[in-house]
């Protein structure tokens, strides 16, 4: 019976993880709250420690000695994956402000909540300490999906994601210095501590520059296979972590977060496959852990906490952390907006409530003479329900908050409907006019200079750069954008953009315009499953584009209303009339598409390129010609 129990916590815990994150993003809420509320209802019927304890005959600690190895190997990937996502480049000018963030933030966070946790919460000391050496974390498992939410300013963005995961290994190695100040029984000894410390953090990054620069030569001396690179990789790192770990405590966390940032910036091998597979693991990981380690709370031990509980979340977070960070950014440059939106934009994750149970244990595990005083032992046990209070509030704060606090500093648009431009040709120029005026932001981007100056003569936005560059990509500030539109000349240029970009704005927002007929057998287009969304037409080409405006095509941006309808324009215009894009009345826009239903309705600007034949005159009152004048700005 047993054996069956097990094999339904087995299969229900990624089946759980998969459906919270699903609907998450089908509510648009931070996907971390479904997992943990998933998490505890499992809880109140099923018991992973129970069940592992059941299985394997021993006591009431086996379960937990069973499961944390298998929760620290997952924190491990997450961290590693998370490493591969952050560039220097994305970084630039903010190095300093991360600095900051890391080293006095953290002591900040650390000295006031041990405050907090002592004097709000009745700890003993030690138990404070640990509790504020492991809430100086922050969550990139939740800051990342929530970053890719809001889009909010590319600085402040970089900053909370670089933070967001080097912050985590750090986090660690503060707690096992607490820990290890704790646990000695002839007073702390600050030399050994301080070096064992310095060990960890030397430990971690030499392992973690090591396990890079084999991987690298391994991937570049063609010694790996394709098909073994992201298992090859992923085994290196587990490797990695274990011996590390095995060489000083907690070091593991640094040399996975190090080994994915030295992978992620180097210029020697594509790494990009294997981040790939990196993140559909990290996706299964962060369900499955955060479900285990939500059955593991009981609602009593939270309930148990009361207002006392509450109102030391509300503190961490309108207080404690804003404190923090103003005092850590202070005369970095960083702007009074973005400061107020870093120092209030801390929500805890996976990290924290995984440190949290793991040194809990060891600290309940401790003899009361070592730990100084019994209810030291007694207290740990609440380490964990602490966290996960905290994570709780901090994720319903700052995922429900974040997004109308950034809009309301400027910091992110409030309608993200903005369209990123690979080509800048002529029609392009006029058709990103006509939607700058309709208040959609718009970029272009061109390797030919000459369509970038004419493009900035219009007045619009744009850059001579390639669509592919990893430069831009690093340095663009794309807030506010949320589609692509890939329509240059060249049909392969158009399909690696789309293919580049479906990592960036999901594959429902890339777009590009249909590629060239090929008559020949051997000249075969581009399959559909490799390109982006067909755009406008299904046989709409780029030369047909140029062609149509060549002979005097003109975009016109035409006001629907109750009296001039959808209808009317068709049969002002007929079928000649190159309809493309519509706005409604709040601001949304929509793109058409061959596959979609399009059908504009009173209230909306339907943007169209209309023939010669559509003169301005024969236009009435609700349109007008938004083609910008030759040589002047739009």
């Amino acid at each position: 019976m047993d054996e069956h129990l097990y094999l339904l916590l087995i299969v229900l815990v990624p089946c759980l993880g998969v459906l919270a994150q699903w609907l998450a993003w089908r509510l648009q809420i931070p996907s971390i709250l479904l997992l943990l509320a998933f998490g505890m209802i499992v809880g109140i019927w099923i018991s992973p420690d129970e069940i592992l304890t059941r299985l394997t005959g021993g006591g009431d600690a086996v379960g937990p000695r069973l499961l944390f190895p298998l929760v620290s190997v997952a924190v491990a990937v997450i961290l590693f994956e998370g490493g591969m996502t952050l560039r220097w480049g994305q970084l630039g000018e903010s190095a300093r402000v991360l600095v900051r963030l890391l080293s006095l933030a953290a002591l900040v966070t650390w000295g006031l909540t041990a405050l907090l946790g002592h004097y709000l919460l009745g700890f003993r000391w030690p138990v404070a300490a640990l509790l504020g050496a492991i809430l100086i974390v922050t969550g990139p498992t939740v800051v990342g999906p929530l970053l890719r939410q809001i889009r909010p300013k590319r600085r402040v963005s970089s900053i909370l994601q670089w933070e967001g995961i080097l912050i985590d290994p750090l986090g660690a190695v503060a707690a096992v210095l607490v820990f290890e100040a704790i646990s000695q029984t002839e007073g702390v000894r600050w030399p050994a501590i301080v070096g064992i410390v310095v060990q960890t953090l030397a430990i971690g990054t030499v392992l973690g520059l090591g396990s890079a620069a084999l991987l690298v030569i391994a991937l570049r001396r063609y010694w790996v296979p394709d098909f073994l690179h992201g298992v090859f990789v992923l085994a290196v790192a587990l490797v990695a972590f274990w011996g590390s770990d095995l060489l000083s405590a907690e070091s593991g966390l640094v040399t996975v977060t190090v080994l994915g940032v030295c992978l992620a910036n180097q210029r020697y091998v594509s790494v990009d496959h294997v981040l790939e597979f990196k993140e559909h693991l990290r996706v299964l990981l962060i369900g499955c852990l955060f479900i285990v380690l939500g059955a593991r709370i009981p609602l009593s031990s939270l309930a148990a906490l009361g207002w006392a509980g509450v109102l030391f979340v509300l503190l961490l977070v309108l207080v404690v952390r804003p404190m923090a960070v103003f005092l850590s950014t202070w005369g970095t440059g960083l702007k009074w907006r973005e400061t107020l939106f870093v120092g209030l934009v801390a929500p805890r994750g996976i990290v924290a409530a995984s440190v949290a149970s793991v040194f809990g244990l060891r600290l309940a595990a401790l003899d009361s003479s070592v730990a100084a005083e019994p209810a030291t032992a007694t207290q740990a046990q609440l380490l964990a329900p602490v966290t996960f209070l905290v994570i709780l509030g901090t994720v319903t704060l700052c995922g429900l908050g974040a997004g109308p606090l950034a809009r309301r500093l400027r910091l992110a648009d409030a309608n993200p409907q903005g369209i990123l431009f690979a080509g800048a040709s002529r029609w392009v120029r006029d058709v990103a006019a006509a939607l700058g005026k309709l208040q959609v932001r718009v970029l272009l981007v061109d390797t030919n200079y000459a369509n970038v100056t004419a493009a900035r003569l219009a007045g619009l936005p744009a850059t001579c750069a390639s669509i592919l560059s990893e430069h831009f990509q690093e340095t663009e500030d794309l807030a506010g954008i949320g589609r692509l539109l890939a329509v240059t000349p060249n049909d392969e240029v158009n399909t690696l953009a789309a293919m580049e970009y479906v990592h960036v704005f999901s594959r429902a927002n890339v777009y590009q315009l249909a590629p060239r007929a090929r008559t020949h057998s051997r000249w075969q287009t581009v399959p559909e499953t490799r390109r982006g969304r067909s755009l406008f037409q299904t046989d709409l080409t780029h030369q047909q584009l140029e062609q149509l405006m060549a002979t005097g095509g003109v975009v016109k941006t035409t006001a629907l209303t109750a009296s001039f309808t959808w209808a009317d324009f068709r049969t002002l215009y007929g079928e000649a009339a190159l309809v493309l894009f519509a706005v409604d009345a709040s601001k949304r826009l929509k793109i058409r598409t061959p596959q979609g239903s399009f059908q504009p309705a009173p209230g909306d600007r339907v943007v169209a390129i209309v023939p010669p034949a559509g003169d301005e005159s024969d236009t009435p009152g609700p349109a007008h010609d938004d083609r910008p004048p030759a040589g002047g700005n739009a």
